[in-house]
């Protein structure tokens, strides 16, 4: 049984637990995995576990069809292939009532955020792109915390270090954020989030 499917097994369980104790932030025996889902959740994105490529794509359909989007903006090739597969239109120009979809750098687990880079967001900024994202991402790409983010984007990028590096914090909108990651724009997006688990 994987940690996800035990993680959710306990999650009512530990929900009351914490509601009994008064504190939602009880996070001293959970792992980084569990630890990220756990912030994520409750900062209220949307998020979707998928043990294959079939089960990503079977949400994915969901996740359109439940919003009635019809097409979706990208620039990601991956993105655009899984895209094709299963016979959604999708285009790289913006229309901000689509979704984007992209993948990310890493999933940052004390604090449930999402770190993107130029990689994935081209040269605009969050506050230019759609008020939907869906994100693809892997249990691979939970690391602790900025700090490792930054780190491991350096580390894949050695000779071409992105030019922006942001982060989405919150998944409501007109929510704000006012630190550097935030790259001076609002960062708030209603968010899904597809996670295969690789390990």
């Amino acid at each position: 049984m994987s940690f996800f499917n035990k993680f959710f097994k306990n999650l009512v369980k530990t929900s009351q637990k914490e509601e009994d104790q008064g504190s939602i932030d009880q996070t001293g025996d959970l792992s980084i995995d569990e630890l990220f889902v756990k912030k994520f959740i409750h900062k209220g994105g949307k998020f979707l576990y998928c043990t294959d490529a079939e089960e990503v794509q079977k949400n994915l359909v969901q996740v359109l069809q439940e919003n009635q989007w019809n097409n979706v903006v990208t620039f990601d090739k991956e993105i655009n292939d899984l895209l094709t597969e299963i016979k959604s239109a999708k285009t790289s120009k913006i229309i901000p009532s689509l979704p984007f979809m992209t993948q990310c750098e890493c999933l940052i687990a004390n604090d449930g955020s999402l770190m993107f880079s130029s990689k994935q967001l081209k040269d605009k900024k969050l506050k230019d792109l759609p008020s939907n994202f869906i994100v693809y991402a892997k249990t691979s790409q939970i690391v602790k915390d900025s700090r490792d983010g930054i780190s491991g984007i350096r580390n894949r990028s050695e000779k071409n270090s992105p030019t922006i590096i942001s982060s989405i914090k919150d998944f409501i909108i007109n929510k704000t954020e006012t630190d550097f990651m935030s790259y001076g724009n609002t960062n708030s997006k209603t968010l899904y989030l597809l996670l295969l688990e690789d390990l």
